[in-house]
């Protein structure tokens, strides 16, 4: 691994960082032409494993896929440099996107802009919710903890990450007491 490697994986994750537009799955395509077709740091069976692996750990699928082909061309600093490569653009633009709507908040076509994309994203959350309600498994013992959870989130105010460790605690619970039981 030299200088000019890692220097090759930050340029090559900025240019996808910046130049891709809708999310994770819409960078697989430009990942795939740099990583594999381009540069053939990797093969494109190595893309398939790269997208399982970005998809199955937490994060965003761009930053889990530009760290772990990091770490396969150049080590933790390979990972390093094309995970803060394809994060730099996002980051930039945000903190221009922050300046620019502090400057413009008071315009009222702004705020109303801002409120229809509230809307938007709210609409988006409560898709996700029933999705992943309509996939999970339903049973009374499901029904209870969330209820249990939404009882200590909104009712208790207590943290979610608390509602979540306690929730999969009581799931491990909940199997281990069905496999002794058996």
């Amino acid at each position: 691994m030299n200088q000019k490697t890692l220097s090759e994986l930050f340029l090559t994750f900025v240019k996808i960082g910046a130049f891709t537009f809708g999310g994770g799955y819409a960078m697989i395509p430009m990942i795939q032409r740099e990583v594999v077709d381009h540069r053939q740091w990797i093969s494109n069976e190595d893309i398939l494993d790269v997208i399982a692996i970005a998809e199955s750990t937490p994060g965003p699928i761009a930053v889990n896929s530009a760290t772990f082909i990091g770490k396969r061309v150049a080590g933790t600093k390979g990972a390093a440099a094309a995970t803060l490569g394809v994060v730099l653009p996002s980051f930039l633009i945000i903190i221009a996107l922050s300046y620019a709507i502090e400057a413009f908040q008071n315009i009222k076509a702004v705020r109303y802009a801002f409120w229809g994309i509230r809307s938007g994203v709210l609409a988006l959350i409560l898709k996700a919710l029933f999705t992943l309600f309509s996939t999970c498994k339903k049973d009374g013992f499901a029904y209870a903890v969330m209820v249990i959870a939404f009882l200590l989130v909104f009712v208790l105010g207590q943290n979610a990450i608390l509602a979540v460790l306690l929730s999969a605690l009581l799931g491990i619970l909940y199997i281990q007491r069905k496999k002794v039981l058996k």
